[in-house]
């Protein structure tokens, strides 16, 4: 197949699953959820910004800040901004005391963390950080994000004041040039945030060329959907006749809810640029059959047994799931059983591969099989707790007896010959 085929046809069903989680996945319940956490979080966020940013005289800068992010909304901005404003005004951390400032942090950092569940949800992580990680990486975002954000934001202000600079800036074609990338300046800004974003956020190592794609997918939705929104705020006048005065707050949230589904959709992009062999382009969540479980746990049994006896570099994760062509969580989840039972074992260099934790000779096909097929029972779906008729119980204890005289004398030894 040619190389422009492929990459059209990569394209296409990169599209088709895009569209399959944002038709059947739970992109869209993230968005609820992060909207419901934004509105309580919104006015504490803000209110410890004003805190941090008035000891530095900068916190004037935040209203005009908040109108341009709520210019969408178009006349309703107007009075959505100096309301949050009153009400961060309003807000007075120095008499809210211990208990008080324990809970304005919580809320903030619940905000968060609910960005970072829903991240690790995309990529398929189902360990977060640890609770110290989280508030040290969190709180150091919050109180010196936006001092780093206002001084970035000075200095290209000084430095376009300067005599000089605007001498060098009159010249032409100088002058067209940087009038061009004054009007790409919203477009660069948040795709290089989106970018920094998926780079930061995942429980996981996300490489610079995923983050880039889906910072500029997700950038660039970002600010033709504020456009496209405008628009549409602008020519929905009968809105206001059909809520009232709750027009302003459902505009508000709708708005929010859209970001927030952009934002998640680039995301799944950086994703499943990531990790291509997870995009399977079918109807659902693509889940596997018992039998398929058991298959891939013997192919990559079999794979470490085989790299580990002819003295080969172990396999890794992205390894496997670049050779097998099988999504990234499935191949996961299915080490973690391996390792749970005592199988294999990460290594601890740089390459975090995977090794044999036992004689490959000592372990019998039907041990593996026993191991895989008992993954994830336990607590209160416990198959002894499972009432069962007689017969059904002399039928299981067939199939046992039937799969032990036929694989209990083959090893995973000789698999991985």
């Amino acid at each position: 197949m040619p190389a422009w085929r492929r990459r059209t046809l990569r394209l296409a069903r990169l599209v088709i699953v895009l569209f399959r989680d944002i038709t059947y996945g739970q992109l869209t319940l993230w968005a609820m959820s992060l909207v419901y956490t934004t509105l309580l979080s919104f006015v504490p966020l803000l209110a410890l910004s004003f805190s941090v940013l008035k000891a530095f005289g900068v916190h004037n800068q935040i209203e005009p800040m908040l109108e341009r992010l709520l210019v969408p909304l178009g006349a309703s901005a107007d009075e959505i901004s100096p309301r949050i404003i009153e009400f961060v005004d309003h807000t007075n951390v120095g008499v809210l005391g211990s208990a008080g400032l324990a809970l304005l942090l919580y809320t903030v950092v619940s905000l968060v963390q609910k960005i970072e569940e829903s991240f690790n949800f995309i990529w398929h992580i189902a360990e977060p950080r640890s609770i110290t990680e989280r508030f040290s990486l969190y709180l150091s975002a919050l109180l010196v994000g936006p001092i780093l954000i206002f001084a970035a934001v000075g200095i290209i202000a000084a430095t376009l004041n300067m005599e000089v600079v605007r001498e060098v800036i009159a010249l032409e074609p100088i002058g067209w040039m940087v009038g061009m990338i004054g009007r790409l300046v919203p477009y660069l800004v948040a795709i290089g945030t989106f970018t920094l974003i998926y780079m930061a956020v995942p429980n996981t190592r996300v490489d610079l060329g995923p983050a880039l794609a889906g910072g500029f997918v997700g950038g660039l939705l970002w600010q033709l959907s504020g456009w496209g929104f405008a628009v549409f705020v602008a020519s929905s006048s009968r809105y206001s006749a059909i809520y009232s005065g709750f027009a302003v707050v459902i505009l508000f949230m709708f708005w929010l809810y859209l970001s927030w589904l952009i934002l998640l959709f680039g995301a799944s992009v950086s994703f499943y640029w990531q990790h291509p062999e997870s995009v399977v382009a079918t109807g659902g969540e693509p889940r596997l059959s018992n039998r398929m479980r058991e298959r891939l746990a013997l192919v990559i049994m079999s794979s470490i047994g085989a790299h580990y006896l002819s003295g080969r570099q172990a396999w890794t994760l992205p390894q496997l799931c670049q050779t097998l062509q099988v999504p990234r969580h499935a191949v996961e989840a299915m080490l973690g059983a391996l390792q749970r039972g005592g199988l294999i074992v990460q290594s601890q260099d740089g390459a975090q591969g995977y090794l044999p934790a036992r004689d490959l000779g000592a372990v019998s096909v039907k041990q593996l099989l026993d191991i895989v097929r008992s993954s994830g029972e336990g607590g209160f779906l416990n198959p002894a707790s499972l009432p069962v008729p007689e017969r059904v119980e002399q039928v299981l204890q067939q199939i046992d007896s039937s799969l032990g005289a036929a694989l209990d004398t083959m090893s995973v030894m000789d698999l991985c010959r």
